[in-house]
């Protein structure tokens, strides 16, 4: 056992648990990490760490060796080797304070063990001291909070280009199936199963866009800040060098902001990124629930497309099988609009120099981005790659269909055409058989103005209404 002692008294510990005294009383805060700080923030935070240990022993506040020891630690961290130590629960006060002493106290208690000394040996390394030296939680933590925020943000990025790609192969499979397109869920006019599926690519190519161009709005970084964003405790090259150094581990983009209080101060960027995945999320919803309904049946409903099987769907009812990829995106579409309103509840409850909620902004931001890509991903290679047409079901709508009647207009004029519709309804004849046994049209002028390469047309041909001609 070991004792450790902080500004409340001491504690005692496993002689080799790697976390110490102000993790150890965040745990008795805050209860066991039940909702653990998202990894993708611990491993950005293991960088903004080697960064501020490189700066401080080019300044020489740091020797050699405690730069080599920290320096290895930091890169065991942001590889997930460390992720058993970092034990404080997501839902924090403080600022994000416990995280940042749960980091600073492992990787001091890790770069001690690595140079032959016990944990706790802070005279020679301490988590305050030397790991966060020149730092405070306040610029940080926002730091670190972007650097893991903008490699999700890739990834998603990528993830959607896989959807958008799965999305346009559809379109080209099913450019030859007309149907019907409906509007107000009610019979409209005739489309191309293709276009359908092109639009779905298209929506989910502007948010892929909008998901890239989101790095532009958080690369900009308070680090060397401290407390307020006036740099107290750090020398002004520590301040100068810092996020260039960050910027050289992580290859991302990183700004030094100009105006560190107003960085410290406010975190409203995280609103506008959080909208931007909102906008994801709505797409994500429609078309999830397009998918649901165009596949519905398989007897009773829609039945226009088949979605790849994935598991029974009933502990009641034998042989059903549910749409659950596309449900599961939805449902993450709905998580990803709670979110958003976590975050932005959280930065408007900011105050004065500091956010003391950005804990939740964190949580709420990087799970929101996790639940995100997986949903992609998983819509993308489990549900979009996989569906077939029903060809033959298409085909019975468009024959069954008064959809196709508006097509006739351009030759037929308005009122002629909608005399056929009464008529089709009448009898209860199709359309076709009404218009063409009516001299209306020639089966071979129903069989142009209802072809898959008509309805994929731009547009209506410059006709003569027939009756100008009569």
């Amino acid at each position: 056992m070991r004792t450790e002692t902080d500004a409340l008294g001491k504690l005692t510990l496993d002689a080799n648990t790697r976390y110490g005294i102000h993790t150890a009383r965040a745990v008795a805060s805050f209860g066991p990490a039940d909702h653990p700080v998202p990894r993708g923030l611990v491993h950005a935070y293991a960088d903004v760490k080697r960064a501020c240990a490189r700066v401080n022993h080019r300044l020489g506040y740091l020797t050699d060796e405690q730069a080599t020891a920290l320096e290895a630690a930091c890169s065991e961290m942001a590889a997930g080797l460390l992720d058993e130590w970092i034990v404080v629960d997501a839902f924090q006060g403080g600022a994000g304070t416990s995280t940042n002493m749960n980091v600073n106290e492992v990787l001091a208690n890790t770069a001690l063990l690595t140079t032959g000394r016990e944990c706790g040996d802070y005279g020679w390394l301490h988590p305050i001291d030397h790991v966060n030296l020149h730092q405070s939680t306040n610029d940080t933590y926002p730091t670190a909070l972007r650097v893991a925020v903008i490699r999700q943000l890739r990834t998603l990025s990528d993830t959607l280009v896989q959807l958008v790609e799965s999305f346009q192969q559809a379109e080209k499979r099913f450019a030859d199936v007309a149907k019907v397109g409906r509007t107000e869920m009610q019979d409209a006019v005739l489309i191309t199963l293709g276009r359908e599926m092109g639009a779905y690519a298209e929506a989910f190519s502007r948010d892929r866009w909008r998901v890239f161009k989101c790095e532009e709005r958080i690369r900009v970084s308070n680090l060397g800040g401290t407390a307020v964003g006036t740099g107290i405790t750090a020398p002004r090259q520590f301040i100068f060098q810092a996020t260039e150094e960050l910027r050289t581990i992580t290859g991302l983009p990183i700004a030094r902001a100009e105006n560190l209080v107003e960085a410290t101060q406010n975190q409203d960027a995280w609103v506008e990124v959080a909208g931007i995945l909102k906008a994801l999320a709505s797409n994500l919803i429609k078309i999830g629930n397009d998918l649901r309904l165009l596949s519905s049946g398989p007897h009773a409903g829609l039945r226009e497309i088949h979605l790849p099987p994935m598991q029974e769907g009933s502990s009641l009812m034998p042989g059903k099988v549910n749409p659950v990829i596309p449900e599961m995106a939805v449902q993450t579409g709905m998580a990803t609009f709670g979110f958003e309103h976590m975050i932005s509840l959280a930065v408007s409850a900011g105050n004065l120099e500091l956010n003391a909620f950005m804990p939740l902004i964190a949580y709420a931001m990087l799970t929101s981005l996790d639940l995100l890509e997986r949903a992609v991903d998983r819509l993308a290679r489990l549900c979009v790659h996989g569906i077939e047409a029903d060809r033959e079901q298409c085909a019975n709508y468009v024959i069954t269909s008064h959809a196709v009647a508006t097509a006739l207009v351009p030759v037929l004029g308005h009122d002629a055409t909608a005399r056929l519709v009464a008529e089709a309804e009448r009898s209860g004849r199709s359309l076709r058989d009404v218009a063409v046994s009516s001299r209306a049209l020639t089966a071979e002028e129903w069989e142009d103005l209802t072809s898959v390469e008509r309805v994929n047309a731009l547009g209506s041909p410059v006709v003569r209404k027939r009756r100008e001609e009569n």
